[in-house]
């Protein structure tokens, strides 16, 4: 099921998520229709405060994407196509010796706003399955940048925040804009 995308200036997107501890179908569920809403709204990744929910889960999938970066799950190289969308519960990510690297990112709780954002280019993130099982992903690049952007909102923290401030400056009537259509759109 699709769900509806919380926007920009919604309070539930400064939380921090909570730790999962119960995996069952619920969470299951949860993360299909995260995915679902992901591929409806054409993204890459989706984190559970962009849906309402302030908890450690968010879901991946570069199938579509150019392969221009580099993974490793759990000591092996499986095709995306076999691993991919998937949810990553309770990430925690190490970066790894790399270059930092400028890439324009958007974000599904900011449409029409882009910007770019420097990132460690490589990273490892540790982080539980649906079932509770723990897991190992090394990436660089998009995977790199996209989880890393999606473990921020799982921390309250928005792309935007990570913007140089002339970049940042340049969207401010944009973000503005947006801030205020969400307060009006939660007005009785």
């Amino acid at each position: 099921m699709v769900l509806p995308i919380v926007h920009y200036n919604d309070p539930v997107l400064r939380k921090k998520g909570a730790r999962i501890t119960v995996f069952d179908a619920a969470l299951a569920r949860l993360a299909d229709d995260m995915i679902a809403t992901m591929h409806d709204a054409e993204g890459i990744g989706l984190a559970a405060q962009q849906i309402g929910r302030a908890i450690q889960l968010c879901v991946v999938d570069l199938r579509a994407a150019k392969p221009e970066f580099l993974w490793e799950l759990d000591g092996a190289k499986p095709p995306r196509e076999l691993f991919m969308p998937f949810a990553l519960v309770n990430p925690v990510i190490t970066t790894l010796p790399s270059d930092e690297t400028v890439y324009e990112e958007g974000c599904l709780s900011f449409p029409n706003i882009r910007g770019d954002i420097f990132r460690p280019d490589a990273i490892r993130v540790n982080y539980q399955d649906l079932h509770g099982l723990p897991h190992v992903l090394t990436c660089t690049g998009l995977f790199s940048r996209c989880i890393q952007h999606e473990s921020d909102h799982l921390h309250g923290i928005l792309f935007i925040d990570r913007m140089a401030k002339k970049v940042r400056a340049e969207l401010e009537p944009a973000i503005k804009t947006l801030a205020k259509q969400t307060r009006e759109t939660a007005q009785p």
